[in-house]
């Protein structure tokens, strides 16, 4: 694994074309690691049928849900939490989450 508890990520802007399972809003966007989920098929591959081998990282992963959405009216403590594969994250620094 190459996140723990507590480490800033950022979500990979990448436009992949076909089925991804991290949303669109997310792309681009700083958070903090919760946790390690676990280690699963890659849901990509297995979208087109392939064996999701080797299995990836699987993270729960906490965003501000103001640094999410511009006109985010909310207390500024609001998080958004969201499972995002390994293959999709990077260090990031600064930040607020």
């Amino acid at each position: 694994m190459t996140f723990e508890s507590g480490d800033r990520v950022r979500v990979l802007s990448s436009e992949k074309p076909g089925h991804v399972r991290t949303p669109g809003y997310l792309k681009g966007k700083a958070g903090k690691i919760e946790t390690l989920i676990g280690e699963f098929p890659n849901p990509e591959e297995l979208a087109y049928g392939f064996s999701g081998i080797p299995k990836r990282p699987l993270y729960k992963v906490g965003f501000l849900q103001a640094d999410l959405w511009d006109d985010y009216e909310g207390p500024a403590e609001d998080h958004l939490y969201a499972d995002v594969y390994e293959h999709w994250l990077e260090p990031a620094e600064g930040g607020s989450a």
